[in-house]
């Protein structure tokens, strides 16, 4: 029995990985064909500068052997957008982890002052109640489901109005950093082309919903 066992061992890891190739080829093949019907390009290769390229963005900063692949690249209703797949490792030898995730940044037409927003998790209500620097809001809702950082409180609570609340409320689940003239959504789950869509769609709606006097004091008019 264990020859056999040994063989059926082999064939299902052959299994496994001919569809991790399979799956990922796949993917590719929806990715350029989302990016070229936008006008977008698309580029499966490996980029090993994004992190260098976005400096301020933390989550491209996270492990060792980052790199950027599936990158879509161009103008997406008006805006400059650079969107991927982003991997990095942790640890080491048995302990040595691979993270993927995916990111959509948009390109600001204003400068923009740092601004962390992400869902709230278990360990953010721990980390609350030894004072963690977590920014608070009227409304009680938002505040106990969004977790929100930025040097500048007044900057977070100028963008972060009743309306923006009320979007972000019902927006797709994505952590936003702002940072210099643009923005990063990622979440840890692979993004089909709909999400990366949908990450566009909420920047855009973040953007549009950005206060009149918060713009012209950006831009100095």
């Amino acid at each position: 029995m264990e020859p056999l066992f040994v063989i059926l061992v082999v064939i299902l890891i052959g299994a496994v990985i001919a569809y991790s190739f399979y799956a990922a080829a796949q993917r590719r093949k929806l990715l350029s064909e989302w990016a070229h019907s936008r006008s977008l390009r698309f580029n499966p290769a490996r980029i090993h500068d994004m992190d260098s390229r976005y400096g301020d963005f933390k989550c491209l900063h996270r492990g060792r052997n980052r790199h950027a692949f599936n990158v879509i690249t161009g103008q997406l209703d008006g805006r400059e957008i650079n969107a991927f797949d982003y991997r990095y490792t942790t640890g080491s030898g048995k302990n040595r982890q691979t993270h993927n995730f995916s990111a959509m940044i948009v390109t600001a037409p204003i400068p923009l002052k740092p601004l962390f927003i992400r869902r709230e998790g278990f360990f953010d209500k721990v980390t609350e109640f030894f004072g963690a620097d977590d920014i608070d809001f009227e409304s009680a809702e938002f505040s106990r489901k969004f977790f929100v950082k930025s040097p500048d409180k007044k900057w977070a609570y100028d963008v972060i109005h009743q309306r923006m609340m009320e979007y972000l409320l019902e927006a797709p689940k994505l952590s936003i950093q702002f940072a210099g003239e643009a923005i990063i959504a990622w979440s840890v789950l692979r993004f089909t082309p709909g999400d990366f869509q949908a990450a566009f769609d909420m920047i855009e709606g973040m953007l549009q919903r950005l206060p009149e006097y918060l713009v012209k004091q950006q831009t100095g008019q």
